[in-house]
């Protein structure tokens, strides 16, 4: 460790480095086998003692994962967990940017020095969340990214959670590294099933057939870690139902909804079906897209979304 690099690294805004015999040091990772000594923080420190869930997965994800991991990290957000992740592109990103969208905490362990940004697509992600959450290295400034570096930072996104979510894994997964090294520290393992089809699902059914929880929906994490979080779930019920209504466009949408379902269909459909006119199909079906309740399919049809 360069004292003089940290000491001028400390001078920045939000910076803090936080030591293994600090208080600040989170109790779960003093529980890992080998915690790191020093935890390099840019961003909210305290962030490092609340529940937080791991999400993580495929960095070339296909659209269906990379919406479940920004809805699934949204939603647990609003309910008071801190989403961590590793700022990696594909599942990464999306989790991130979900638990920022809902207002709420996330935190970004790096494979390298906290000087630095990896990849540099992220760049602009990276600073939203050394401003609303947390990036956090256990790595000396300057140390470069690499492939070897991964299974001992995905320790730590482990580590300090309460249980991992994969979300679209190859069977050779660095994802299932971080779920094999949750179960061997104790903590809770979820997978998304996914189609037989999907390459990226072999790894989540995989883990399924080990012993992971499978998991369909945000509440199925839930009712696993409500044991040991209650106290964040009082309001969930409450919570959620507010936001749904805050979301949810209301009046004719509710009318047009009953028309939609899992098998695509046109808007021309829905307008002789619904009794509205084509115009005021097509802008409402717009507003449901961008709400998350369906999917725009090739040939100008319409599914609901899960």
């Amino acid at each position: 460790m360069d004292k003089t690099n940290d000491a001028e690294w400390l001078k920045g805004d939000r910076h803090q480095i936080v030591r293994h015999d600090n208080d600040e040091f989170p109790d779960l990772l003093r529980q890992i086998p080998d915690p790191p000594l020093l935890l390099y923080v840019h961003g909210d420190a305290n962030l490092l003692q609340l529940p937080a869930l791991a999400i993580v997965g495929s960095r070339n994800p296909t659209a269906g994962g990379e919406r479940n991991a920004f809805e699934f990290a949204r939603h647990l957000a609003t309910l008071g967990f801190t989403i961590v992740s590793g700022l990696a592109q594909g599942i990464d990103t999306a989790a991130q940017r979900g638990a920022l969208a809902a207002g709420g905490n996330t935190i970004a362990f790096l494979d390298h020095g906290i000087d630095r940004v990896y990849p540099a697509s992220n760049k602009a992600l990276a600073h939203e969340i050394a401003a609303r959450g947390a990036l956090i290295s256990e790595f000396p400034l300057g140390m470069h990214p690499g492939k070897e570096l991964f299974p001992q930072r995905n320790r730590l996104i482990s580590g300090i959670s309460l249980g991992t979510l994969v979300v679209e894994a190859a069977q050779r997964s660095g994802s299932l590294i971080t779920a094999r090294l949750a179960a061997e520290q104790g903590r809770e393992v979820f997978a998304l099933p996914g189609s037989i089809h999907n390459p990226l699902a072999r790894g989540c059914h995989q883990l399924i057939r080990q012993g992971a929880k499978l998991v369909e929906t945000a509440d199925d994490i839930v009712s696993e870690l409500a044991p040991l979080v209650g106290h964040l779930l009082q309001n969930s019920m409450q919570s959620t139902a507010t936001e749904k209504s805050a979301r949810a466009p209301d009046g004719e949408y509710v009318e047009l909804r009953k028309f939609i379902g899992h098998d695509p269909v046109s808007a021309d459909e829905l307008a002789l079906q619904s009794g509205l006119t084509i115009d005021q199909v097509s802008s409402m079906l717009l507003i449901l897209e961008l709400h998350g309740e369906i999917e725009a399919l090739s040939g100008g049809r319409y599914s609901l979304l899960s």
